[in-house]
Formats: C-alpha cells, sequence, structure tokens
C-alpha cells in the first residue's frame, strides 16, 4: 500500500487533523499533505519515524514495499506498539502537547506508586 494513503487512513482512525499530526510530528502540514497524496514518494526515515510514533505505528509498516495495511482486521494489534482503544486515542490527540505530558507523567508516577501493605490491628 502506497505510504501516503496508509499514513492518511491512520490518521483518520485515530481522530487526529492533518494540522495535528504534522505539528506533532515537527513537519509542516503542507509537507503532510504531500505525503499523504503521494506527491512525496520517499520521504526520509527520519520523518516516517516520527509519523509512526504519533499514529502508534510500528515503523516498519511505513516503509516502501512493506505492502502491509496497520488496520486490517486481526492484523492492526500486531502494527501497534500498543494495544490502546481508538477512543482513548481520540481523546489523547485532542489534548496539547503539554497536557499529554502531564498525563503521561501522571500516569507513570500512578504505575510507581506502592500501595503500603495493610496491617491488621
Amino acid at each position: 500500500m502506497e505510504i501516503g494513503r496508509t499514513i492518511r487512513q491512520q490518521r483518520e482512525y485515530i481522530g487526529v487533523s492533518q494540522a495535528e499530526l504534522a505539528s506533532a510530528s515537527g513537519l509542516s502540514q503542507g509537507y503532510l499533505s504531500q505525503i499523504e497524496n503521494g506527491d512525496v514518494a520517499n520521504p526520509s526515515a527520519a520523518v516516517l519515524f516520527r509519523l509512526a510514533k504519533e499514529l502508534c505505528l510500528d515503523p516498519r509498516s511505513l516503509l516502501p514495499g512493506n505492502g502491509s495495511h496497520p488496520n486490517s482486521g486481526a492484523a492492526a494489534d500486531a502494527w501497534l506498539e500498543v494495544r490502546v482503544a481508538p477512543d482513548l486515542l481520540s481523546y489523547l490527540s485532542r489534548l496539547s502537547h503539554q497536557q499529554q505530558r502531564l498525563l503521561l507523567s501522571f500516569l507513570e508516577q500512578l504505575h510507581d506508586f506502592e500501595t503500603p501493605a495493610s496491617t491488621e490491628s
């Protein structure tokens, strides 16, 4: 499958606008549009890795000649780096980068939090 089409389909699948993805990936919206429309046939590996990270994809799914689609039924989970509900991804995509960082920090602290062993009196 064409790289641009894969990027567009995954972006729409998780509910992220082109402007949001471009900004999060450090690209101009125009350049992302060119990639999605197939006007840029071979974006650099650095660009593909940044896009894959923001789209929660295995970067290999964006490499030329792969031919696999990340949302093809049962194979979808294999391409996602983590299994995350699309509703959650969509919600997170609406948060600012700063809000996402704060939420991540909170979740990391929550994960590391150890509840004291219950003591019997």
